[in-house]
């Protein structure tokens, strides 16, 4: 999304761990919600919207196939999914979120970290722009990986940076000082200005993708969008 949660009020831009962390993300994601649709598609120029998209297309799974959209926010993916043709449910810890959303699928308020539903029942999952908002990532794709069936398929969206000189920079500037400034001004100041900051949580590609493979995943592969705004993680439950 460009969804992010926001660190505790005082020490700006200072990265809440643990407890703290999830305390902090939980409070901001019940903040933002109300304006949250509004400032994915200002900030992405709802290309948010088409990577969403790449994301569901990128299961490629049978159609009714039941799918779990992590982190499901307002219900965007859930909308997707529905478009074509799964059977989407979505899980949030933020009540705020859950209570702003707009999905034609059941909306479940949970931990990612113990999810409600018993081991190899869903046959995919999907997780928009929420990577960074977890306390122990490894500890979540593993509890992901319990509830898939052998060779279910996990699509996961978040985050980048381009690597490229000129569109690095427009992008860091963007990222940096003009998220910061539109979300103070349309939502919550301090919750988009911990955006760029927010990035800090996600491992370097290698590492990110030994932790998808740890947790029980094989054929993972990773490409990026939005030249380089954006990336986008797919594998199959072994």
């Amino acid at each position: 999304m460009i969804e992010t949660p926001t660190s505790p009020r005082p020490g700006k831009h200072r990265l809440p761990q643990g407890s703290e962390k999830a305390r902090a993300v939980e409070e901001m994601f019940d903040r933002i919600a109300p304006r949250y649709d509004l400032l994915n598609r200002l900030l992405t120029f709802r290309m948010d919207v088409g990577w969403r998209r790449a994301a569901v297309h990128s299961l490629e799974l049978v159609s009714g196939s039941r799918v779990l959209d992590l982190a499901c926010g307002t219900g965007d993916v859930c909308r997707t999914l529905r478009g074509d043709d799964y059977w989407p449910v979505g899980v949030d810890f933020s009540a705020g979120m859950l209570a702003a959303a707009h999905a034609n699928a059941p909306l479940v308020r949970a931990d990612a970290a113990r999810l409600p539903f018993a081991d190899g029942t869903l046959d995919g999952l999907t997780c928009g722009f929420a990577l960074r908002n977890f306390v122990d990532l490894g500890v979540v794709l593993a509890e992901c990986a319990r509830i898939l069936r052998p060779r279910g398929r996990i699509a996961l969206v978040d985050v980048s940076e381009p690597t490229r000189g000129p569109v690095r920079a427009v992008h860091r500037l963007w990222f940096r000082q003009v998220v910061p400034f539109v979300g103070g001004v349309v939502s919550d100041r301090s919750a988009y200005a911990y955006l760029p900051a927010s990035t800090a949580y996600l491992p370097a590609r290698p590492q990110l993708l030994q932790i998808v493979a740890t947790a029980g995943f094989i054929r993972v592969e990773h490409r990026t969008l939005g030249a380089g705004a954006a990336q986008l993680i797919t594998g199959t439950r072994g």
